[in-house]
């Protein structure tokens, strides 16, 4: 078996570098990157991937060493129908350590193809260091190492207004866009970089908001030999995905125009207001997860796909999403519903082990964020509480109760202070005081969540067919 590069892979195809792309993580390669491929492919895209890596270490070598080559290999269901794909993903150039290779960094903003910039630096990297310097090789931020970049090309072009980037941040923080913007606009003030290379940056520049959805386990150590056997190449860099994709940009038809996604057949939605799409997401995929995790647990179910298919927590699972959480998302309801179902053959998917337990951690303020909104909204329309959301809250209250569940110990992973809380109020044995306490805690929810009409004695019922 040879080992992947372009001298091996004879039918890889070499793409002008259009692109700069912050992070070599997982997530680029398996979502963005394969992205770009796909449009390459099948629309004629003809764009090429510099990778930037944004930290000292990183995988920078390792992928120069097989010349920017790697295979994806998507893994799930596809409107029921189980998947297994591998493919080789090209579109990668070269990627540069601006640590060791500063020089070459800067260079990238000199070359007049380059028209697009993605970056994924967790979601820590959008943040404003002053510590940064312009003359930093590099600044230590990324929206400082960005403003380095975007200057020096302003300077290269003489202000030229068609030499502008297209910026999407891929950070998984609510108007990342937004965010990055404000922060690249704090680095011109404090390094002075003038009015006019702020006008350039403000009115040549796009920097978007968008929201990003696909689950990437990243490298597969347990399946590696068999899948090398399949491509015939010792793959290094493979990089295992779920099949769904979801990229939903704020930006306007001129940029769409310019990143043909729906050509090529993608999930790419280019949208005037990334907020729906935002609480979509957050409403029919983290909530429904935030409910369903306690009960099947209390259950006796260890996984996501476990909950779905039981009978009894599956019917719970789709009164939560289809009948409480989805009427309350101001997005057209087919829509919805296309998108709940392929949520539930994500939660099926029969290559990923999604342990319930991994999810239940901090599930307080998950639910004061992603369900709780919900049950106001539902109870505001249409006059009473919704069962599965309170029957999961009242969940969450009786796991971190702690215990057993058969020989399996219950272990609660929250702040200290919301486990002490909670050990408090369970050693009461009271339930009606756990109810009242637990909601009662505006350290948690910002409010009193007793004062929401029949929530306490809803949840004390709950507690009641929960707590034996």
């Amino acid at each position: 078996m040879q080992n992947l590069n372009r001298k091996t892979a004879v039918n890889a195809t070499l793409y002008p570098e259009k692109i700069i792309q912050f992070g070599e993580g997982n997530f680029l390669r398996a979502f963005v990157d394969w992205i770009v491929w796909n449009m390459n492919k099948k629309a004629d895209f003809n764009a090429g991937v510099v990778i930037v890596q944004p930290l000292p270490n990183g995988m920078i070598d390792a992928l120069n060493k097989q010349d920017g080559l790697y295979h994806v290999n998507l893994q799930g269901l596809n409107s029921g129908k189980v998947v297994d794909s591998l493919e080789l993903i090209d579109v990668v150039t070269r990627g540069i350590n601006p640590y060791s290779q500063f020089g070459e960094f800067l260079k990238l903003a000199e070359n007049p193809e380059i028209r697009f910039v993605v970056s994924n630096t967790t979601e820590a990297g959008i943040a404003f260091d002053e510590s940064c310097k312009l003359n930093d090789k590099p600044a230590k931020s990324y929206p400082a190492k960005l403003t380095q970049l975007l200057f020096h090309r302003y300077k290269i072009f003489n202000g030229a207004a068609d030499k502008g980037l297209i910026i999407f941040p891929c950070e998984l923080i609510f108007h990342n866009g937004t965010e990055l913007k404000k922060c690249i606009e704090q680095y011109i003030n404090l390094w002075n970089l003038g009015g006019d290379f702020k006008h350039w940056f403000e009115t040549s520049c796009g920097v978007y908001c968008t929201l990003v959805d696909r689950i990437v386990p990243g490298f597969p150590k347990d399946t590696i030999n068999e899948l090398q056997n399949r491509a015939q190449f010792i793959d290094n860099l493979m990089v295992k995905a779920e099949i769904f994709h979801l990229w939903v940009i704020e930006a306007p038809e001129s940029v769409e125009a310019e990143f043909p996604a729906a050509k090529a057949g993608l999930n790419v939605l280019f949208v005037p207001d990334e907020k729906p799409y935002h609480e979509r997401k957050v409403t029919l995929l983290n909530a429904p997860h935030t409910v369903l995790s306690p009960v099947g647990y209390l259950a006796g179910l260890d996984t996501v796909r476990q909950c779905v298919e039981d009978e009894a927590v599956g019917k719970f699972v789709r009164q939560a999403m289809f009948e409480e959480l989805l009427p309350t998302v101001n997005l057209p309801k087919n829509e919805l519903e296309k998108f709940a179902n392929d949520v539930l053959d994500r939660f099926r998917n029969p290559f990923v082990k999604h342990f319930v337990t991994s999810i239940m951690l901090n599930s307080f303020p998950k639910f004061k964020t992603r369900d709780l909104p919900s049950l106001k909204i539902y109870l505001k329309k249409f006059g009473k509480l919704p069962e599965s959301l309170t029957l999961g809250l009242a969940a969450i209250i009786v796991y971190y109760r702690g215990g057993k569940r058969g020989n399996d110990e219950i272990v609660p992973n929250d702040s200290p202070e919301i486990l002490d809380l909670l050990t408090k109020l369970w050693a009461t044995n009271n339930l009606q005081k756990i109810a009242e306490g637990a909601l009662g805690a505006e350290f948690i929810w910002g409010e009193d969540l007793n004062k929401i009409e029949g929530l306490t004695e809803k949840i004390t019922a709950n507690l009641q067919k929960l707590a034996h």
